[in-house]
């Protein structure tokens, strides 16, 4: 199985350089999306509900302090995904780069998405820390109806 930062690391030599916070979503949606399409996880690491939206720490503790990221600065090897791995990584970042950080942070923030639900459980207000994980369960649902209607 790919970990976090082989995807990362393929989504740098795809499409960066890009910002932390961008990198940290398009693995969020990379990982939401494959989870709804193929009832796999991308990876193994889990998100949290930070103030900011979803980010998987173990992917934050590698990039911490720098802003801009390009490809290269993540010890992650892009060619350890498998071709359904690198399938939905490539339609989710054709899709999303297009966006910039705060867009897709935006986008993570859906009141029915699985961060939501998260801080909810933890009763954190905005901007508060959490270290809540989200459920695969809450993004796979979550993800799933995107796709059924289309809104992937």
């Amino acid at each position: 199985m790919a970990s976090v930062h082989d995807v990362a690391a393929y989504i740098l030599a795809k499409d960066g350089p890009m910002s932390a916070m961008k990198l940290q979503k398009l693995c969020y949606f990379s990982y939401g999306y494959h989870l709804a399409w193929e009832d796999e996880q991308l990876f193994p690491e889990p998100f949290e509900a930070w103030a900011n939206g979803p980010v998987a720490p173990v992917l934050y503790s590698s990039h911490r302090g720098r802003y801009t990221l390009q490809a290269g600065e993540i010890a992650g090897d892009p060619t350890g995904l498998s071709d359904g791995q690198r399938e939905s990584v490539d339609v989710v970042v054709d899709r999303l780069a297009q966006y910039n950080a705060h867009d897709l942070s935006e986008m993570s923030h859906d009141a029915d998405g699985p961060w939501h639900r998260a801080r909810q459980r933890t009763g954190a207000r905005d901007l508060e820390r959490s270290s809540e994980q989200l459920r695969d369960e809450d993004i796979a649902d979550y993800f799933g109806a995107l796709a059924a209607t289309g809104d992937e």
